[in-house]
């Protein structure tokens, strides 16, 4: 029996995430768990002209390569991803796991030759998107290892991502249309700033954003959404941070990270748990202890970290920085074969400042600093 949020979700991401038009190129890429998504998705970009081409991977399969290749072996690379990414038009990911901690005991300098075999793909993914010429969105599928590492029944995480997507409301583009008005004030605003200081808690770090662009997170680049980021200048973030949020890289646990960064470049890192991967993914390469991305979370329908990074990223009244590649669009320099995001919480006396304004606090942004803004630029 077909799950009709399912097919809402396939409809969403063909239509209005990467409006697939006749003649596309399209790559459908997903775990083969979520095989009903990839189902659904096909139908529908077939049925708007699209030349599709489906992937489904495994984590067993996964596993054994990792745990069974060499260093040499990890380091080449992925040539049906550096193959279809240099073509496609469209490139369209389910996330979805049987067993999210399929890699816990594997060597981290295995998890880090992988991550570096994926350089030249991730190149071509930088760019194209960077240039429009890759329209690409990824998505979660609902699976029982999802289910469990959130501490959720099935049912319960399949209420949880489709609500967080909106796919409960009768008309969810409508709706992700209106977020995506909302979300444009406030870039309009941020576009015209220099700095931004976020002080919450043990963090309190500022970044130099004059002449880069902030990105409007609407359901177009991945889905659920709801999120602005820019790429700070690279050599101008400074301070401490602390991101509380737990997160899962290569399905092992990372806790409590506190980092120091100075001109931008992470100094001094610590984790209450898992520090020794968290050391190897700072050291992959040069660009791996640069932040290429600052951001705020707007989606208020995620509440509570599910160690996804997909809705961890997005919880209303937190923000995050990644480390490693930093975003074209947004006039990011860095480059990385790591995008690494860590969560922050604003949500408890969070302040964010820019050029010394305040515009966001415990969580939420203040409409009086935008309404303000928006008078004056009318004069």
């Amino acid at each position: 029996m077909r799950d009709e949020r399912v097919e809402k979700l396939a409809r969403l991401l063909v239509e209005y995430s990467t409006e697939v038009k006749p003649g596309d190129f399209v790559y459908i890429r997903a775990d083969e768990v979520a095989t009903p998504w990839a189902k659904a998705v096909a139908r529908e970009a077939v049925k708007a002209g699209g030349h599709v081409e489906v992937v489904l991977t495994s984590d067993e399969i996964s596993e054994v390569i990792l745990k069974e290749s060499t260093t040499e072996q990890l380091q080449q690379g992925n040539l049906i991803n550096e193959t279809l990414l240099e073509r496609a038009d469209v490139w369209l990911t389910a996330w979805g796991s049987r067993n999210v901690k399929y890699a816990t005991n594997i060597d981290p300098e295995k998890v880090k030759n992988s991550s570096i075999g994926a350089k030249k793909w991730r190149k071509f993914y930088s760019e194209r998107t960077g240039d429009g010429s890759l329209r690409w969105c990824g998505t979660q599928f609902p699976a029982m290892g999802d289910a469990q590492e959130a501490g959720m029944s099935l049912e319960e995480y399949e209420d949880f991502v489709y609500g967080a997507g909106l796919l409960d409301k009768d008309d969810p583009v409508a709706e992700w249309r209106k977020i995506s008005e909302e979300q444009e004030r406030w870039i309009s605003y941020l576009n015209t700033k220099r700095t931004i200081r976020i002080v919450s808690g043990e963090t309190d770090v500022t970044a130099e954003v004059a002449g880069r662009k902030w990105v409007n997170c609407d359901g177009k680049a991945n889905f659920p959404d709801g999120e602005i980021f820019t790429s700070p200048i690279e050599d101008g973030v400074n301070g401490h941070v602390h991101f509380e949020i737990p997160l899962i890289y290569a399905g092992k646990e990372i806790e409590g990270i506190r980092v120091k960064v100075e001109k931008g470049r992470v100094v001094e890192a610590s984790a209450e748990k898992g520090e020794a991967l968290l050391s190897t993914i700072l050291d992959t390469d040069e660009g791996a202890r640069t932040f290429g991305e600052l951001a705020i979370g707007t989606n208020y329908g995620i509440k509570n970290s599910t160690k996804n990074i997909l809705f961890d990223e997005k919880i209303g009244g937190t923000f995050h920085m990644a480390i490693g590649d930093s975003f074209p669009e947004a006039g990011g320099k860095n480059r990385s074969v790591i995008h690494w995001d860590m969560i922050g919480e604003l949500r408890k006396e969070g302040k964010i400042y820019a050029d010394g304004e305040l515009f966001h606090e415990n969580g939420h942004f203040i409409p009086e600093v935008l309404e303000k803004f928006e008078e004056q630029m009318k004069k």
